[in-house]
């Protein structure tokens, strides 16, 4: 007997797992790499965010190997990086990080590149990289202060998020929003779907 496909998600964001399952996907397990995320010496963005969803695969891919508890596995990596022209912006963990993000980040165009990587369970390797290029009004002092008291900014790369609050501070937005938010998803469906995991099977009308 052929077991089905399972998922594994080498991630433990929340905002990922939510947009799998708008289109209808749930993860099988979830299992967050923690790795160094540095970037290398004059590493682009995008070259950045291309390596890091690799290497997170790849360590999922050890972990579970020779596990017989995943013997027909799919594991999916992503990361995303904010950045303005070639300087990225890390994730803010204080309130002056987020403060100087929102501050850069006013009245200018942004990038948010999201690699994707997806290992089959033949060990295949296919990534995919996207960008979407975002530009925020000129934010006022007031509303930067209202947003560090919000809280949002916590542990978000640029300090913000844009599902939430600072949805109000996008002027233009050309690409995927679902990539701003952690994940692309038309992306991500097409790339699982090449390598024949079926993000359909649970989209049927139950009964």
């Amino acid at each position: 007997m052929v077991l089905p496909p399972k998922l594994i998600l080498a991630s433990g964001s929340p905002r990922r797992v939510d947009l799998l399952n708008q289109a209808g996907i749930e993860p099988d397990h979830l299992m967050p790499m923690e790795l160094d995320e540095t970037p290398g010496k004059s590493e682009h963005p995008r070259t950045l965010a291309r390596r890091l969803s690799r290497e997170k695969a790849e360590a999922a891919v050890k972990v579970l190997k020779g596990n017989p508890a995943w013997p027909n596995r799919y594991v999916l990596a992503a990361d995303t990086v904010v950045a303005i022209g070639r300087r990225i912006l890390d994730k803010a963990e204080m309130a002056n990080e987020a403060s100087s993000a929102l501050n850069l980040l006013s009245g200018r165009t942004h990038r948010v590149y999201t690699g994707i990587c997806v290992v089959t369970p033949n060990n295949r390797i296919r990534q995919k990289l996207v960008e979407t290029r975002v530009r925020f009004k000129r934010l006022s002092r007031v509303e930067i202060e209202a947003y560090l008291a919000s809280g949002q900014w916590r542990g978000k790369a640029g300090g913000y998020a844009i599902q939430g609050l600072a949805g109000a501070f996008v002027a233009k937005l050309v690409g995927s929003y679902s990539n701003v938010v952690g994940l692309p998803l038309q992306e991500t469906v097409n790339l699982l779907t090449g390598e024949g995991y079926d993000v359909h099977a649970h989209w049927l009308e139950p009964g």
